[in-house]
């Protein structure tokens, strides 16, 4: 009777080098993530070329609205391309590819130009909808990574996003691939954006709510003490009127004007410790210190502020100069307020 031969142990099939090891630890695991995406969005630069830029002339050329449109992942990071294009002064709208099947490729006209999403270029409900707006002749951008897919044949400039694998264990979830198409999304707001001159007012007028819009849009006469409110006192004031007047104003300095406004010093309370510091002399500090007048003591040239000037730049000066205190002049070179550190913190300028 003749034995079967014995079977032969099958080595275990070597991984490829994309291929994870199994078990990671998930420190390990998300390290391999961030390193795959950032590695995917790094191989776009040396493709940035021609159609790049004839994107570029599109999206600047365009009369009407830059229409982004994509499905499931791809159109999530599309609606983030559209809101960026939107607050830097490029007008887009998101069209999910799904509803423009049935009805909403009403929202597109001609004078739009279309940014289209897919990885695959393979999108059932994106390919539905490109006929009609090939008959629309809106001019087509597409983002895939597929350059010969039916996407990228409808389109007039193809911009290719491909990556070589999908961050994670089965290279399967959109990941590596829509981080690429989100950074070109960027890459193209950006250039829009400096192309068209666009600058911290414009951004400030599309971002009017939050710390952002307070900083960018706040002016100086929006944060400052006016009227009576202001500390100030003559050259010739008495040192306990001047202490009286700073007391009272609970803004930590007073001004010393002319007559006519005319700013000529400044005293803070930081004047008053040195002067206390350094009063020489048997008799009491206090004495002395009152025998004085504000021209005296006051700091010349003490820097100031036009009210026009945005309250950011209050912030800059101050942390420059490491004081809390500004006096606000108006063209008239006369003082028409005050501003302290808190009134900018209060009003969340800081």
């Amino acid at each position: 009777m003749s034995r079967r031969p014995a079977p032969r142990s099958r080595a275990p099939k070597a991984a490829s080098a994309s291929t994870p090891p199994k078990h990671q630890t998930p420190l390990a695991l998300a390290k391999r993530v961030l390193e795959l995406e950032a590695a995917a969005i790094l191989a776009l630069v040396p493709r940035l070329g021609e159609p790049f830029l004839k994107a570029l002339d599109l999206l600047m050329a365009c009369r009407g609205r830059v229409v982004v449109t994509g499905m499931g992942k791809s159109g999530i990071i599309g609606k983030k391309i559209a809101a960026t294009l939107s607050s830097t002064g490029t007008p887009a709208l998101f069209l999910h590819a799904a509803e423009g099947i049935h009805g909403d490729l009403g929202m597109l006209d001609r004078r739009d130009v279309v940014l289209a999403l897919s990885n695959s270029g393979e999108t059932e409900e994106l390919v539905k909808i490109l006929p009609t707006m090939k008959r629309l002749k809106a001019p087509l951008i597409c983002l895939t990574g597929k350059a010969n897919s039916t996407l990228a044949k409808y389109s007039d400039v193809v911009i290719d996003v491909s990556v070589p694998e999908e961050a994670g264990p089965l290279s399967v979830v959109p990941t590596s691939s829509t981080t690429a198409a989100m950074a070109m999304g960027d890459a193209l707001a950006v250039a829009l954006m400096e192309r068209r001159g666009f600058k911290a007012e414009d951004f400030a007028l599309l971002h009017p709510g939050g710390t952002l819009g307070r900083r960018l849009l706040l002016r100086v006469e929006d944060a400052m003490h006016t009227g009576p409110a202001i500390p100030r006192v003559g050259p010739s004031t008495p040192m306990k009127e001047v202490i009286l007047e700073m007391t009272s104003k609970k803004l930590g300095f007073t001004a010393v004007t002319e007559a006519d406004g005319r700013l000529v010093g400044i005293i803070t309370d930081g004047d008053l410790r040195r002067l206390l510091q350094k009063s020489p002399g048997s008799e009491p500090v206090g004495h002395q210190v009152f025998a004085l007048t504000a021209a005296e003591i006051m700091t010349k040239n003490p820097k100031t502020i036009d009210p026009d000037a945005l309250a950011a730049k209050a912030v800059q000066i101050m942390e420059e100069h490491a004081i809390m205190t500004l006096v606000v002049i108006n063209r008239a070179q006369r003082v028409a307020g005050a501003l302290h550190l808190h009134d900018l913190l209060r009003l969340g300028v800081v």
